[in-house]
């Protein structure tokens, strides 16, 4: 209450007087109640008013703020990550292989797979087919040159040998019977040719005869001339038998000459025919061993099959099947090695064959060391040969997928041991197990020889 008697009125009209928890209706126009800042006065029970500002700026100022501050540490952020390299992938030192760059005197070799083989082998082949009907000897058996090693039967060769003995039989005949009928003919050539030197004489003498009595007078001259014709007539006729005996004769000889090689022919005719049954029962050939015999009781062989080799098991050579690639350096007079898995013997390259099968040049090695129990023919054995020995050379053990005269990404490890990092390496000359360096190494450089095709996009890697 005022002291005048009145009741206290609020500010904004509201009587103090009412009941206190009532609020009085706003009478402000209906534009003025929202409006941002106003000032709304409030009374509580019978004190004072209190003005309270209600306000909206403030809180979306700091909430932009705030959202352009997050926007700009998030740039920064994703700059500096973006700046930043990205890990090093690792790998396991223990399933590694290492090699250190070395100088010094490096071995070029080559080396292949091969086997030991005979010098001197002798492959036992049927000349006739037929059927085996006894096998005589067994791999392995010390054999001569005379041993019969298979029994082989076929009629037709028989049969063949037959004929040809028949035809031998006829011609001989044939020349019995020409022979025969020369002589007879000759005989009677002689005997015609006696007869017209006889009448020849004759008819001369008569000739003779009629030219006296011509001069006496006592036959005609034309009794005379007829009898001078017929002694003509008679020594044409003894001149013709002589002719005729003389290409008689040499006739004889012709005809009988044919006949012969005729003979001759059937003769070696005859000499196949019986070679070819003798072949049926298959010899050694050369005194030695035999390697490999597999035929059974009446099997059929054709002509030209290999039925087994006979070889001097104390002649060995090894046959090497060397890369194409690295075959090129390989030359006669070489030393060589080969390895027979328990024993080493050395030797020499012998030939070098000059044509490629299955991309490897076979190389035979001859074994200028005494064999070692072992060795035996057909055994599997390893080979290297020595192609030259170079001096003051920088080297390294040949990495997995490094080749003779190429450029290769290596990976090279850094002082500490626990990293490597790719570098550029020019190689050279090849050898078995070793490879010469031309560029990118020094001595004692350490490079990881393991294939990292797994990390090939990695310039740098950590080693755990």
């Amino acid at each position: 209450m005022t002291s005048s008697g009145e009741p206290r009125r609020s500010r904004l009209g509201g009587d103090k007087s009412k009941k206190k928890g009532t609020r009085e209706p706003d009478i402000l126009p209906p534009g003025e109640r929202d409006r941002p800042g106003r000032r709304i006065e409030i009374g509580i029970g019978g004190g004072a008013g209190m003005d309270v500002k209600r306000s909206t700026e403030g809180r979306k100022r700091r909430r932009n703020l705030w959202i352009a501050g997050g926007t700009v540490v998030v740039v920064i952020l994703g700059y500096l990550l973006s700046q930043l390299e990205p890990a090093a992938p690792s790998v396991d030192r223990d399933i590694q292989l290492f090699g250190t760059v070395q100088r010094g005197s490096f071995v070029r070799q080559v080396r292949g797979p091969g086997t030991l083989v005979p010098e001197q082998m002798v492959f036992v082949s049927a000349v006739t087919g037929g059927r085996v009907e006894q096998v005589l000897v067994q791999p392995g058996q010390p054999v001569q040159d005379t041993t019969v090693l298979v029994i082989l039967s076929n009629p037709d060769v028989e049969l063949e040998r037959l004929q040809a003995m028949q035809q031998l039989t006829a011609s001989r005949a044939g020349l019995l019977e020409l022979e025969h009928s020369l002589n007879t003919s000759i005989a009677q050539q002689e005997a015609a040719l006696a007869a017209a030197e006889a009448e020849a004489a004759d008819a001369e003498r008569e000739a003779e005869a009629y030219e006296e009595l011509v001069a006496n007078g006592t036959v005609s001259r034309n009794e005379a001339s007829r009898a001078i014709e017929r002694s003509r007539t008679a020594a044409i006729a003894l001149r013709t038998e002589q002719t005729r005996l003389d290409l008689l004769v040499n006739t004889v000889d012709n005809q009988v000459a044919i006949q012969r090689e005729q003979i001759q022919r059937l003769e070696s005719i005859l000499e196949f025919r019986e070679n070819r049954v003798a072949s049926m029962r298959v010899r050694a050939g050369a005194s030695g061993e035999i390697q490999d015999l597999d035929l059974e009781v009446g099997q059929w062989v054709m002509p030209g099959t290999t039925l087994t080799r006979v070889a001097q098991p104390g002649k060995l050579m090894a046959e090497l099947r060397i890369p194409e690639t690295q075959a090129r350096d390989v030359r006669e007079g070489q030393p060589a090695l080969i390895d027979t898995r328990t024993d080493t013997i050395q030797g020499v390259v012998r030939r070098v064959d000059p044509n490629v099968q299955n991309s490897s040049v076979l190389v035979e090695v001859r074994l200028t060391e005494e064999l070692p129990p072992g060795a035996r023919p057909d055994l599997s054995v390893d080979g290297t040969i020595e192609l030259e020995r170079l001096e003051d050379v920088l080297y390294v053990a040949r990495p997995t997928y490094g080749q003779a005269n190429q450029t290769v990404s290596l990976f090279r490890v850094t002082e500490g041991g626990n990293e490597a990092v790719r570098i550029t390496v020019r190689l050279g000359r090849s050898s078995v197990n070793e490879i010469e360096v031309i560029e990118g190494l020094q001595e004692g450089d350490e490079i990881i020889l393991s294939d990292l095709s797994r990390v090939q996009d990695a310039d740098r890697i950590r080693i755990r």
